[in-house]
This record gives C-alpha cells, structure tokens and sequence, in this order.
C-alpha cells in the first residue's frame, strides 16, 4: 500500500462536495431573485404599481446579502436569511396578491415546494428536528393554501392578464426548481453508496493504514499510543474518518474494519517488544458498541492476542459510553473474561453520553478519558471545567489512571495538572503520525 503523507488532505472529501453543491445552489438563487426582482420591479415600476416595486427592491436586497454571505462560505447563515425571508414573503404574495380567481389559479404556493427540498437537502448533516421541522412547516403551508382561495383583498388588485401569464411562468418555475433540487440531492445519494461499495472493496484492497497518536505524562515521556484508523481512497485520497466511520456503523462494515484494526494493533505491539525504546508501550484501538456485541469477538480477540503473542497487558480496547447501553451484563462478562488475560480498558467521550455511576462501578475499567469538547473550552467555560475536575476526582477515587484528550495549548495542560491530571493526548505534543514518524518521536525523546 502506497505510504501518504501524514497530512495529505482529501482531493474531493464527501463532505466538501456536499458544500459545493449547496455554494453553488445559494448561487443559482440569489442570482434568480436578484434577476426576478430587477426585471419585475423595471415592469412594474413603468405601471407605478410601486407596492410591489418595494418587493422586488426588497427581492434584490435578499438576493445580494444571501450571495454576500455564500462568497464568504456563510452557508448556514445565507440559507436561514432565504429561507426566513422567501417563507414569509410566498405566504404574503400568496394572500395578498395571487389570490385565486376563476381565470388565475393561485400559483406563488408552488415555490414552497422547492424551499421544502431544499432543507432537506442544505440541512442533510442538521438534527433531524431541525431539518423535519423546516420542511414541516413550508408543505404545511403549501397546503394550507392550495387547498383554501382565503386572501387578502388589497387595495390594489393585479389584473388577471398579469396574473396568467404569471402562474404559467410560477408553475413552470417551481417544476423546474424541484426537478433540479432533486437531481442534485440524488448525486449525493449516488455518492454516499458508491462510498459504501468502496468502503467493503477497500478491506480487501489494503486501502486502510493505521496512525499513532502519542500518550504523553506531564515529564514528557511517552507511556503509549492511540490507534487511528486512516483510509486512503484510490480516487477521492484520505477520507476523513467522520466521513467513512459513521457509513461502516450503518452498513455493519465497522465489524470487519474494527477486526482489521485490532490484528494491526497486536501486530504493532509484537513488533514494538523487540525493540527497547517502544516494548513497554501501550496502544488503545477503539471498538465499537457494534463490534463489541458481537458474539465472536471474545474467543477472536483471545486468539488474535494469542496466535501474535503479544503481552496483553500492552492492548487497551477504548469503548464508549454508547457501547454500555444495552445489555450491561453481557457487556460486564465479556470484559471480564478480557481482563483475565491481562487486556486494560478505557472509557472514552466519558461525560458525553450516558454517564452513570451505577455502570460504572460494575465496570472492570482501567482508565477514564477526559473528552476533547470539555478540555477545548477548559479555561473559558466554568461548567467545561468543572467537568473536567470532576472526571480527574472520580477516576481517582475509583482506582482509575485518567487521560486528558484534545490538549492543545500549555494552559490548558497546567490547568488538568494543577488538578491532578498527568497523562496527556492531542496536538500540543503531537498529530496522529505514521508508524516510521512514531518510532523516531518515541526515540528522541528517550534519548532526551
């Protein structure tokens, strides 16, 4: 397998791609309204309908500020400025101005369909409630008006030779707005599965590769490792890992990828013991909830520690608090049997999820891993530090080593020192790097 640069960037990650397509849709639309506005706001400003010359300066002004705001990769903010603003001013022209007569159908309400698709698509990576409600809300009042002629009536009414050659142009409009929105989300559908046939061919490929992040003590020796999981893509290079984890949980591939990353793991350790600087190491590989249910995994993880002849006391298995919701004593048994061979264990994201001190306490753990989003905001969120001292306090009490991850600053180190934290991970001391930087990493500092 080709060795890539440690850190080579992806050349068309999903995600960016997804970016794109939503960049260039904020385009198109900001363009159409600022077009639509101009040209309908020179025709009626020549009838000195000027109502409606303020909405169409009003169109252009939205059109410019949610392209302003695309130009300066403020997706999120451009797309909440159109959809707020086009929501209520449909609804307005809708009962104001289209409303229905027997010679024109109300039309305006069409274009509601496509601010619908285009939620679900903007806000695919959005909580659900998010991303539900707002579509909820743009076909609730589609049909609330296709089905109703309730209006408004104005003091000025649009005569009805405006108004049928307007819902040809409106219906014609919003046709062409869904087809096109739902061509661009089934590019994305397209991906996403061609990323999950690629992800099942690239264990057989040999596509992924493992870095080592290093486990630092406050003296700057470095007591282990952490195994992460890299896949180099033959087209699209290093997918990022929040990118291809979460589509191996869904489709089951974590099972087999979680095995390839463990025999990697024993294999590193056994080849670690022959040389002094690296043979009292240990290395953490991350299982998931997925992988750790599984029937197999204890008699094959007994015979992988086996058959590599690694010292098992080396091997940490990293679960998360999602791991240890359902079937606790299952969960309890099989960690037993693990530790009875000499394997250690280390709670991570610990306070991110399902934290219980009633699990906890029945759980044969090593270690407690103080999760990145509290250590980030450490010194500057009260309740972040809290947390943290809280952690460190708990593992203590409970006869368990803990470990401070996502450490990127020196205050932030004194501040989990000045606590009693002592064992460190994260970009302060280094990134994730491949097995030959490693190996030097580790030497130099023991020659230091």
């Amino acid at each position: 397998m080709p060795s890539p640069a440690p850190d080579m960037q992806p050349k068309t990650p999903l995600a960016e791609m997804h970016g794109r397509r939503i960049r260039l849709m904020l385009w198109i639309s900001s363009a159409l309204l600022v077009l639509l506005g101009g040209l309908w706001g020179v025709y009626f400003s020549l009838k000195h309908d000027w109502i409606i010359v303020g909405l169409d300066i009003f169109m252009v002004g939205l059109g410019l500020a949610s392209a302003a705001l695309t130009h300066y990769k403020h997706t999120r903010a451009a797309f909440f400025l159109m959809f707020a603003s086009l929501l209520v001013l449909l609804i307005g022209l809708a009962l104001v101005f289209d409303v229905p007569s027997p010679d024109a159908p109300r039309s305006v309400h069409n274009f509601l369909l496509v601010l619908a698709v285009a939620s679900l698509m903007v806000l695919r990576d959005e909580p659900a409630v998010l991303r539900f409600s707002t579509t909820g809300a743009c076909l609730a009042v589609f049909v609330m008006l296709a089905s109703t002629q309730f209006g408004v009536a104005p003091s000025y009414v649009l005569p009805d030779s405006v108004r049928v050659g307007g819902t040809w142009f409106n219906n014609i409009g919003a046709a062409v707005g869904v087809y096109a929105l739902i061509h661009v989300m089934m590019a994305d559908v397209e991906e996403i599965s061609s990323l999950e046939a690629d992800l099942r061919k690239s264990l057989d490929r040999d596509d992924f590769y493992l870095v080592y992040q290093p486990q630092v003590t406050s003296s700057g020796q470095v007591i282990g490792a952490e195994a992460l999981i890299r896949w180099l893509h033959p087209k699209l290079g290093v997918v990022p890992p929040g990118e291809f984890i979460p589509l191996a949980e869904r489709t089951g591939v974590i099972v087999p990828l979680g095995m390839w990353v463990l025999e990697r793991a024993c294999e590193q350790l056994a080849i670690w013991a022959q040389n002094p600087h690296t043979a009292k190491l240990t290395l953490s590989v991350n299982v998931s909830a997925l992988q750790f249910r599984q029937a197999g995994f204890l008699t094959d993880t007994k015979i992988l520690v086996s058959e590599t002849g690694v010292d098992p006391s080396r091997l940490k298995l990293e679960l998360t608090e999602s791991a240890l919701v359902k079937d606790m004593d299952d969960i309890v048994h099989k960690m037993d049997a693990l530790k009875s061979v000499g394997i250690g264990f280390s709670l991570d994201d610990f306070g991110t999820g399902y934290s219980s001190l009633n699990y906890l306490k029945r759980l044969p753990l090593d270690q407690l891993k103080i999760d990145q989003s509290f250590v980030r905001d450490v010194l500057t969120v009260p309740s972040d530090a809290s947390i943290a001292r809280m952690v460190i306090s708990l593992g203590k009490s409970m006869g368990f080593t803990v470990i401070a991850e996502g450490v990127e600053t020196q205050g932030q180190r004194e501040f989990l020192m000045q606590n009693g934290c002592h064992i460190f991970q994260g970009y302060l001391f280094s990134k994730p790097l491949q097995i030959t930087q490693f190996d030097a990493y580790v030497a130099e500092r023991t020659v230091a």
